[in-house]
């Protein structure tokens, strides 16, 4: 306690400039983690990490000091491999033009945006040609973004509709849309193990085993029935109609715009 006291009492501006500085890194990096599924593991890590150099510091124990400052090094030169998938991903979201200063979504965009899926899945419905549109939230869907085919593409009811149409080759699985963009189809997704939905579809329980693991929203068109459906948080939304399916992905999407504009139609 001694010690800690001395410290803070010999703590000049240089110093506070240097504590800040560390502060924006460990932000920075939480920051473009974010969205990712390994974001708490890496929280954990940190902390763990700063219990175990404080404790390494403050403890009079030289045996478990040495360990903790020749496993440091190791642990540092192990992350970037643990976390090569999110490294990807967190520069990828760095190198888009604009990505930080416009993260959040104009509600206008957000909205036309809906639009074009709802009408896509009002068509598709009517036509029995099967769907999975996937709408990715906070946590990010690389590994399933690249297990399918890459599209970078706005969304369109039109383009929506050709990708799932039989013919074509890319119909049978997902496409996921990311940042208001079509970023690829034909992705393959998990699919659920609870037996509760052992009776439904292929695609009804790829779209509740997604959203068992993240927190996804999944627009599902029944290719026997033409039912649409909204699957999130590893349940099911059934029997959509245009407007009920409109409204469910506006309330779904409120949180991201602040409440604002959707409290008159949903």
């Amino acid at each position: 306690m001694t010690d800690i006291l001395w410290v803070l009492s010999h703590i000049q501006l240089p110093d506070v400039i240097d504590i800040m500085l560390v502060a924006i890194v460990f932000y920075a990096i939480f920051f473009l983690a974010q969205g990712t599924q390994a974001v708490q593991l890496l929280r954990g890590m940190v902390i763990l990490i700063l219990a175990a150099f404080l404790t390494s510091q403050l403890l009079p124990f030289k045996g478990f000091s040495w360990l903790i400052s020749t496993a440091l090094p190791a642990l540092l030169i192990a992350i970037p491999v643990v976390f090569q998938p999110e490294l990807r991903r967190a520069l990828e979201r760095l190198g888009r033009t604009g990505s930080l200063l416009a993260r959040y979504q104009q509600d206008e965009v957000v909205e036309q945006m809906i639009d074009e899926v709802t009408r896509a899945a009002h068509r598709l419905a009517n036509e029995r040609h099967g769907a999975l549109i996937v709408f990715e939230r906070e946590t990010g869907l690389q590994e399933y973004v690249e297990s399918g085919v890459p599209i970078e593409a706005d969304v369109k009811s039109e383009l929506l509709r050709t990708i799932f149409h039989p013919n074509t080759a890319l119909h049978d699985k997902a496409v996921i849309i990311r940042d208001r963009k079509i970023v690829a189809a034909s992705a393959l997704l998990p699919v659920t193990h609870n037996p509760q939905y052992s009776g439904m579809g292929t695609r009804h329980r790829a779209a509740i085993g997604l959203t068992e693991e993240s927190d996804a929203l999944v627009v599902i068109v029944s290719e026997e029935t033409g039912i649409i459906s909204v699957a999130h948080n590893g349940r099911v939304i059934r029997r959509l109609d245009i407007n009920r399916l409109r409204n469910v992905l506006l309330a779904f999407f409120q949180h991201r715009l602040g409440g604002r504009g959707w409290s008159k139609r949903v």
